[in-house]
């Protein structure tokens, strides 16, 4: 399975602060409960990775 393979899945995305100076990106999906946490340094650096994806991704629409 890759990045590309398409699935028939829903989930639930939710992101934010934890009160412990986290940030938590937790997923939801068929009763499995994924709580992912980053300190703010990672967060950012993935934030960068989603926008230049999104750059990519509207490249590849044009």
């Amino acid at each position: 399975m890759s990045i590309n393979t398409e699935r028939d899945i829903e989930a639930n995305m939710q992101i934010g602060p934890t009160d412990a100076g986290m940030v938590r990106i937790f997923i939801e999906a068929d009763g499995i409960e994924i709580p992912m946490d980053f300190d703010p340094e990672e967060a950012n650096e993935i934030a960068e990775e989603i926008m230049a994806a999104a750059q990519a991704a509207r490249s590849l629409n044009t």
